[in-house]
């Protein structure tokens, strides 16, 4: 049984063919943890929620900023973006299926691993949570996801603000902040303020920020963190982090990283991407 953690898809469905051919993937063998961002801005989004839901237990999904916006479209809240490649869903016979298989899917996932704790998300997490925090958040935002009020949820989901957390925030403003670190990321401040106006490489940080896995004393450090969002970071293979965005829908890599006896004992595989749209575009 091999396991592998593969980066933002992004609606590129023939990338992800070539990447599971690449590795000889097998359903009843090998299991895949997608880090989010299935859809939007590739040809396919529609092929690659329906190749998942196929694949059943042998596919586990995080949610990423992307699969969100599309259910916030999907439910009249948020209008399609110039950019968006959401119709093959949207007017999709199976939509209905589509749609309620993806607002099942968790913010983040964790399992033991070795000796280790492997700890998937899209984007982040604060630097004042620990791993089961970060996974209790994520579950009361799921709860709203998987309810009758979902409508309602994702009307008050968007936002910068609160920019940090705060044990005493209730409502919308704490799971607007949850959704925010799990799913869009990138710079933050030692306090753990964060930052969205910048999706720059790792060395060219907002003044006064900094990556959120460089900041001192992160809880979250003694664990090793799996996440994808950041295209302009790319392949991170450090001990204690991987980062597996490198680009595909820009016309990068698709990565996979597959796991062996530890979360140290790692090999990565990547299949060129055929550019769907130009960088430069609003943050992915």
């Amino acid at each position: 049984m091999a396991m592998y953690c593969i980066g933002d898809v992004q609606g590129c469905d023939g990338a992800l063919q070539r990447l599971l051919d690449k590795v000889a993937f097998s359903p009843s063998r090998d299991t895949l943890y997608l880090l989010g961002d299935l859809v939007n801005r590739g040809p396919a989004s529609a092929a690659v929620l329906r190749r998942c839901m196929a694949l059943g237990d042998a596919a586990h999904p995080v949610l990423g900023n992307h699969d969100l916006h599309l259910l916030a479209v999907a439910h009249g809240v948020r209008k399609p973006g110039r950019l968006d490649t959401l119709a093959g869903i949207l007017e999709a016979t199976d939509r209905p299926a589509l749609l309620d298989w993806l607002r099942r899917q968790p913010l983040a996932r964790t399992m033991a691993w070795g000796d280790d704790s492997l700890l998937m998300v899209h984007a982040g997490v604060l630097p004042q949570w620990t791993a089961s925090e970060a996974l209790a958040l994520a579950a009361e935002v799921e709860a709203e996801l998987r309810g009758d009020g979902i409508g309602a949820f994702l009307r008050y989901m968007y936002g910068n603000q609160p920019d940090r957390w705060s044990d005493g925030l209730r409502g919308h403003d704490r799971l607007r902040v949850v959704v925010n670190a799990l799913t869009r990321l990138r710079f933050c401040t030692p306090g753990g303020a964060m930052d969205f106006s910048s999706t720059d490489a790792s060395d060219q940080p907002p003044a006064g920020c900094l990556p959120w896995f460089d900041v001192p004393g992160r809880r979250t450090a003694g664990v090793t963190v799996a996440f994808g969002h950041w295209s302009t970071l790319g392949h991170v293979d450090r001990p204690n982090l991987i980062a597996t965005d490198t680009g595909c829908v820009w016309g990068g890599c698709l990565s996979a990283v597959r796991l062996g006896a530890s979360t140290a004992d790692r090999e990565w595989f990547q299949v060129r991407c055929e550019r769907a749209q130009a960088p430069g575009g609003p943050a992915g």
